[in-house]
């Protein structure tokens, strides 16, 4: 079970290595200006790799429940799935339902828990293989493998690591589990943080916030939901920012900055590097600023 490209090299690694009996990923879904229906990136996976697909609005529906006892799975792999799994799914398979949770449990349970970590600051996060119960990620864990969070790291970036790394650590610890030789152990409640699902307005950039703060939501935040905040009317998205030095003008006031556009925060001043004006491509602070004879209101640093 799972939906997004997280989930997709979970899905190749058990499908060389196990046999698999149907992939339950979320319905197509309209995308785009066009508002054409976009494929999972799951679905994609399983149909190409011959694999039959399910697409239940709802877990809970009586034709979803029918299908999945009809499977009769051994075991249940979820992987960003986006749904909660009922008793009577978690009961369904001999040896339950495994998730590979992209985080170290407990710091980190729910829906966004990569974008979490960096808007936290943390210096690492990593994998978590757990065996699910009813509640939001709160299960046992089988197995856990760390990974850094570089500096420049992005949601999209971070993402990509994790998300082989998560099915590389799943296939060394199925065979155990399986066997029995592994045996889950509770979570500690120490510790334990909530990454709740990330909405569109969560990109609104709140200038009273420090600096430091709104550096890692532009990078937590890429490719999505992205940050922005009004300029002339309309949106900028900001794609890349830095923190930087020098006299603060205020909150949210406009300056200039080793010729990039910046702003002052509650805690120092955000240099955008590059930026993604209404209607536009993305482009260069320093090339945005050439057309925004306006935007400045002193100059620092030049």
């Amino acid at each position: 079970m799972g939906s997004p490209d997280f989930s997709v090299p979970t899905l190749d690694a058990l499908a060389r290595c196990y046999p698999l009996v149907g992939v339950v990923t979320q319905p197509d879904r309209p995308a785009g200006r066009g508002g054409s229906l976009r494929l999972p990136a799951v679905k994609e996976a399983a149909l190409r790799l011959g694999i039959p697909v399910m697409q239940p609005e709802k877990l809970r529906f009586p034709e979803a429940m029918t299908q999945l006892q009809a499977w009769a799975p051994d075991l249940i792999v979820v992987a960003a799935f986006g749904q909660i799994l009922r008793p009577a799914v978690l009961d369904l398979p001999r040896y339950g339902c495994v998730n590979v949770h992209g985080s170290l449990l407990p710091r980190g349970r729910g829906a966004a828990p990569i974008q979490a970590a960096i808007l936290a600051g943390d210096k690492e996060t990593g994998i978590t293989i757990m065996k699910m119960d009813p509640g939001v990620d709160t299960g046992p864990i089988l197995s856990q493998r760390a990974l850094p969070i570089a500096p420049d790291d992005t949601g999209g970036s971070l993402f990509e690591k994790m998300a082989p790394l998560g099915a590389e650590l799943l296939l060394e610890t199925l065979p155990r589990y399986l066997s029995g030789e592994l045996v889950p152990r509770p979570q500690p409640e120490e510790g334990a943080t909530y990454a709740p699902i990330l909405k569109k307005e969560d990109g609104l950039l709140d200038f009273t916030k420090p600096a430091i703060e709104l550096e890692r939501r532009v990078r937590a935040f890429h490719p999505w939901p992205g940050t922005w905040f009004d300029w002339n009317g309309a949106p900028l998205k900001i794609l890349h920012a830095r923190v930087g030095g020098g006299e603060n003008p205020g909150m949210g006031r406009r300056l200039t900055v080793e010729g990039h556009p910046a702003l002052g925060t509650g805690e120092g001043i955000l240099i955008l590097e590059e930026v993604q004006p209404a209607g536009k491509k993305s482009m260069p602070g320093k090339a945005f600023l050439a057309g925004a004879r306006d935007w400045s209101i002193t100059n620092n640093g030049e």
